[in-house]
Order: C-alpha cells, then structure tokens, then sequence
C-alpha cells in the first residue's frame, strides 16, 4: 500500500493557483478583511487615512491595521514576528496581498495611531450592538495588573532614595578613611592605591547627584514614585508581589461575555474608579441607567453613593458593611410628577431620592428610600465598665479625652445604624461627649414611631439643641441591599476576558510605554477577544452580514 502522495514541487501548472481558493467561506480572515475595510479611518484619526498628492507612497493603514487585528487574534504581538509572518501565512497573503512590511513600519503604525486603535475597538463594539449581542442589562467591573516596560530596580520612591543616599554617604566616609590608612602603609603593603579609591569616590559622588536629582524630582512632581523607562506606569501590588504595572479596568457585559469598555489607569487600587468606568460604559452602550456588579475592591461609600445618583445600580460586594448599605442623603420637599419618576436623567433621579421617592429605573433593584422624621426621644447612657450605649443598644468605646470629659464612639455601630441620630449626611460616626457628671445624653433620632429605643429615664433634662430651629426635620435613608447571586456571577463574566487574555494570548505584559500607547496596546488584545467571542456567537457569515448591511 502506498503514502498519500503531495504534488511534485517541480510540476508546472497550466493556470497558476488564487490565493482566494485557499480561503474558506468560514475563516475568520474574511470578517478581519471586510471589518476594516468598512472602517472610516479617517473619521477614527488613523494617519495617513488619505494619502498625500507628492512623496514616495505609503502603506495602506488599512493593510498595517488588518495586520494588527489578524497577528493579535492570533496570539503574535511582536512586529518582528508580524513581518515574518507576511513573507510565509497565507492567510496574510490574501490580506495583505502578499505585502512585506519592514517591523519598524508595522512598529510605528501602532505607536502613532494609539488614540485611534482605541476607536477601532469601540467601532467593533458598534457592530455587535448591531447584532444585538449586548443585552445591555448588567455588567461586571474589574481590574488586573498588566506589567510595564519597566524593571523594579528602575523604580524609586522617596524612602528608597533616602536609603541609598545613606548608603553612599557611609561608604564614601568608609573609603576616605581608608585613603588615610593607605597613606600610612608601606609600598608593598598597599591593596588599592590611591588614585583608583578617589575614582570609587567620585563614582560614588556621582551616584549621589543623580539620586539627589531623582528626589527633587519626585518633590516638584507632587508623585510618590518615579519610573526611568515608563514614568506613567506605577509599582503595584499583585499575586506574585510587587511589580511595576498598569491597572486594567474592563466592563463586561452579563449576556454575551463580550467586552464593552476597558480603561488604563495607573492607580494601586480599584476604589473610587467604579463610576467612572460605568459612565463610560453608558456611554458606548448608549444607556441611561444600568446594573453594575464589583468586588470589594471597589469599596468606596462616595463613589458608591455617586453611581446611585447617576443612573447606575451599584452591586459592590460587602466589606465593611454586611447586609445592607445604608446612607442617609438630604431630604428636599418636592413633588415628583410621574414623568420625572419615570425619567432616567440624572438630576430628575437625584430629585426624586431627595425628596424620599424611589425612582422608576430602581425598581426591582437592590436600592430603596425611606423618608424619616425626626420624631423619637432617646438617649445615650453611660455604663460602668466605661462603655456607651447608643440608642439602638449598640455599644461605643472610649475615643479620647476632652477636658475633664470623654469622647465615645463606634464607627462599626454607626456604619449599620438604620434609625439615625444625627442630620449630618456625612455617614461618619456620631461622637458622643460625657462630662464628667453625666450619666445619658439625651438625642432625637430619625426613625419608626414604636421602635424599640434605649429608653430614656424619666425626669431627663432636654439641652438647649433640641429646640433649635435649623435642625433638619426630616430626612432620607437610602438602602442598597447585598445581591450575592449577583457577585457570583461577576466571577464568571469578569474573570475569564482577563485570563483569555493574559494567559492564553500571552499578553500579561504589554510591549508599548505610556498610558495612551498600552490603551491602544490593549485594546487591539480586546478587540481580538470580542471578535473571537463574537464569531463563536453568531458565525462569521452573521457578521459579514452585517458589515456588509
């Protein structure tokens, strides 16, 4: 029996083969070829859009970013790898029309279009909202560390700096005395002369100027880290311990799994970013209102707070808190007409929770309001192992002494408290003042009339405040419930684009400098991503359909 046998690499063909016929109808080439031919590049800001009238002609940006698209798909980053790729994969032939661009053309045409491939990312998007991929419902927040071109030894702070001035300046004293002591010893007896210890000297003096200018730096800039080789990349902390990085923020949305916005940030933590990567979020998706999920990362009661007023459900999980998160906000009386319920406007929303009416978009949501007047007596009552307990029988602990008194409070107790004692709309803690005869504080809290109060004793004393006439009356308490079904499921929509990423395509670190250059960076590995999740959902003729419609 014979081998199947190949053609002979000699034998001439009548009628020469069409790099079309090795292309199946399926490949995801075509959709990579007909995506980016339908693209307005100069509308996206890609230079070269349209070529000039005189010089020597460029490449197609349209060639280099079908280039891109193709090598990041399939997990080649590299402009050296990309080049030599052009000159052997058939399927860049059919692409590219067997072009070879040099690596240091296809290397410029990212580092000089790195505001448009970030469009080129979000025209992707456009198109899968066009298939209706987006449910557009909930989405999922999260961050990882992305590491930079830059080494931790390239890499300073403040506390470094000091160190290693203090480090030179006790070795330059070290080798000045032993220049003394040379001096002193026979010929024969010398180790290193005293030519070659002056050189370590100034060596060392050297050193010493240039930490000296790192640190003055680090002062003018206001920054707490300085970076030689990437200065917008910041040292972070990760799973494998401190590298210097780039924080990753991608939106995922809760139907498809597809990603809808990424941000590049070079903050150490997530808190205090959630609603700004929602709102751009929002923006692309072309939303007014919707449900965000994080993780405790993204603890932060101001941001948090933030995204209720602007159209965007919060479902953070809990760290401090524990079943709830309770806010009191500022009541304003005004009467809220059904339109401005029903309105998804951010100042209509912020009018409605003010004046104590849950908005229409909230509904079947973890948020709640709650109007509350401030109608029960209580007090706050001194105990004998020098404890306090608050009105909602919590207990507050010795915070520090005042005059000949003592100042109470727990931030714990206080974070949980559904029946307010204050109408302050900070959140923060009630400190409570014993003087040094006092037994109970009396207070007027904001609560449910036949709630179970600690009692206040009879023939108690009411101070001066109670009858003060700019204390609010009445005010709001806004609730948003733990939704654990919800962080669950974040684990599974967030976490997988970050590890497809990062581990199957290889690209955990980024090859470009700069925070604007890594968003482009990126966002050719998220696009990648989008548009092998798309193919999977749809199939590759759904999609040129739609390129094409």
């Amino acid at each position: 029996m014979k081998y199947v046998e190949g053609e002979n690499r000699g034998q001439l063909t009548l009628l020469p083969d069409c790099v079309e016929d090795y292309i199946s109808e399926e490949n995801p080439v075509r959709v990579i070829d007909a995506f980016v031919d339908g693209l307005d590049l100069e509308a996206l800001g890609v230079e070269h859009a349209v070529p000039g009238e005189t010089g020597r002609p460029p490449y197609d940006p349209r060639d280099l970013l079908k280039l891109y698209v193709y090598g990041y798909f399939n997990r080649i980053r590299s402009s050296r790898r990309l080049m030599t790729e052009c000159g052997r994969n058939v399927e860049l032939f059919y692409l590219l029309g067997k072009l070879t661009p040099d690596f240091r053309t296809i290397a410029d045409f990212r580092k000089n279009n790195a505001k448009a491939l970030k469009n080129v990312f979000k025209a992707f998007v456009k198109l899968c909202m066009k298939l209706g991929l987006y449910q557009k419902e909930l989405i999922a927040v999260d961050g990882s560390k992305f590491r930079a071109v830059n080494s931790k030894d390239n890499c300073y702070n403040a506390e470094i700096l000091n160190k290693k001035l203090e480090r030179i300046d006790a070795n330059i004293s070290a080798y000045l005395s032993r220049m003394d002591e040379e001096d002193t010893r026979e010929p024969d007896a010398v180790v290193l002369t005293k030519a070659q210890i002056k050189a370590v000297v100034e060596e060392l003096r050297s050193r010493k100027e240039k930490y000296r200018g790192f640190l003055k730096e680090l002062t003018v800039s206001g920054e707490t880290q300085l970076l030689l080789t990437d200065p917008e990349a910041r040292r972070m902390h990760s799973k494998d311990g401190f590298h210097c990085s780039y924080n990753v923020q991608t939106a995922v949305d809760g139907g498809s799994h597809l990603i809808a916005e990424y941000e590049i940030t070079n903050r150490n933590t997530d808190q205090g970013l959630l609603k700004e990567v929602v709102e751009n979020t929002k923006a692309i998706l072309e939303v007014e209102t919707i449900e965000a999920v994080a993780d405790k990362g993204y603890e932060s009661r101001a941001d948090i707070l933030d995204c209720v007023m602007n159209g965007i459900v919060p479902n953070v999980a809990m760290k401090y808190d524990k079943r709830e998160r309770i806010y009191a906000v500022e009541y304003v009386e005004n009467e809220i007409s059904e339109e401005e319920r029903a309105s998804a406007n951010p100042s209509n929303i912020q009018k409605c929770i003010h004046a104590g009416v849950l908005p229409k978009c909230y509904e079947g949501t973890a948020i709640e309001v709650e109007v509350r007047g401030q109608t029960e007596l209580s007090c706050f009552s001194l105990n004998a192992n020098d404890t306090v307990t608050c009105p909602m029988n919590r207990t507050l602990t010795k915070l520090k002494t005042k005059g000949k008194g003592s100042v109470y409070a727990s931030r714990e107790a206080c974070r949980q408290c559904q029946t307010r004692c204050t109408d302050s709309n900070s959140n923060s803690r009630k400190e409570v003042y014993f003087g040094p005869n006092t037994e109970y504080v009396p207070v007027m809290m904001y609560g449910r009339k036949g709630q179970k109060l600690n009692p206040l004793p009879e023939g108690a004393t009411l101070y001066n405040s109670f009858h003060r006439k700019d204390k609010h009356k009445k005010q709001v308490i806004l609730r948003i419930k733990e939704a654990p079904e919800k962080i669950h499921q974040r684990m599974c929509l967030s976490e997988h684009p970050f590890g497809t990423v990062k581990w199957y395509d290889g690209a955990h670190y980024v090859l470009c400098k700069g925070k604007e250059k890594v968003t482009a960076e990126l966002g050719l590995s998220f696009l990648a991503y989008n548009l092998k999740r798309a193919i999977n959902m749809v199939g590759t003729k759904a999609i040129l359909a739609a390129i094409r419609g």
